[in-house]
């Protein structure tokens, strides 16, 4: 396989949609060897996404149901439930290091997708170690971050996340359903947010929020939230709102 050594960009158009089996979907990708702080600040500002050295936004026609979505988080107030959950965690260990690849990567990542896949119907074939090096480790800058999450010396959960001067990226989480007490998908960001207070970083981009949606809409819990209301190119003003 060749590897491209150049910057592109294009759009794929009318593909399947991800989400709803009734709406077609058009994505602009951009594929940049290195992405600065600055460059990448404004691309998430803008609705970008990253997986590797692959940008991607949606550019559906007939479709706005997908909304670029970022948590407030120096206003974020943890519930009692919140609470509970970070408790119930305060023997989970987090390291966060560089985005890596190791076998205890590879077999948490596909124990995860198999669980997914019978819970609620994902594809699911075991990552090939060069499949996940492109997607999460490929195109690391200094941003690039991965928390590690770990129980009793055993690896039981990865979130991929980008951490800037001015916002916080979650990327991907995936960790093991042995641990559901746990609450790891929701401790994960939890997690976050105490990280963006700490640094007094003030948003968390958890890429798109889609309401109602079995999949997506469990992002709408974490309020104050901000959504991005208009879809401009990389050189025009974006337009942020709190949602109520």
């Amino acid at each position: 396989m060749q590897l491209l050594e150049e910057d592109i960009e294009f759009v794929e158009q009318h593909r399947d949609c991800s989400y709803f089996d009734d709406e077609i979907s058009d994505i602009r990708y951009r594929y940049l060897q290195n992405c600065s702080t600055l460059e990448y600040q404004n691309m998430l500002e803008h609705g970008w996404r990253r997986f590797g050295k692959m940008h991607f936004v949606p550019e559906c026609e007939n479709c706005t149901k997908c909304v670029s979505m970022r948590i407030d988080a120096l206003n974020y107030e943890f519930s009692r439930s919140e609470k509970r959950v970070l408790a119930k965690n305060e023997d989970t260990k987090i390291y966060i290091q560089p985005p890596s690849l190791t076998l205890d990567h590879l077999q948490l990542y596909d124990k995860y997708h198999a669980h997914m896949s019978e819970k609620k119907g994902w594809q699911h074939s075991p990552i090939e170690p060069i499949e996940y090096n492109r997607s999460y480790v490929q195109g690391k800058a200094e941003y690039s971050k991965e928390f590690l999450y770990m129980r009793d010396n055993k690896l039981i959960g990865v979130a991929l996340t980008d951490i800037l001067p001015k916002s916080i990226s979650s990327i991907y989480c995936f960790y093991d359903h042995d641990y559901q007490e746990l609450s790891l998908g929701k401790f994960s960001i939890l997690a976050q947010i105490k990280i963006a207070k700490e640094l007094n970083i003030p948003y968390i981009y958890l890429g798109y929020w889609i309401k109602n949606h079995p999949s997506m809409g469990y992002k709408e819990s974490y309020k104050p939230f901000d959504i991005l209301t208009n879809r401009v190119s990389l050189d025009e003003a974006t337009i942020w709102e709190k949602y109520e």
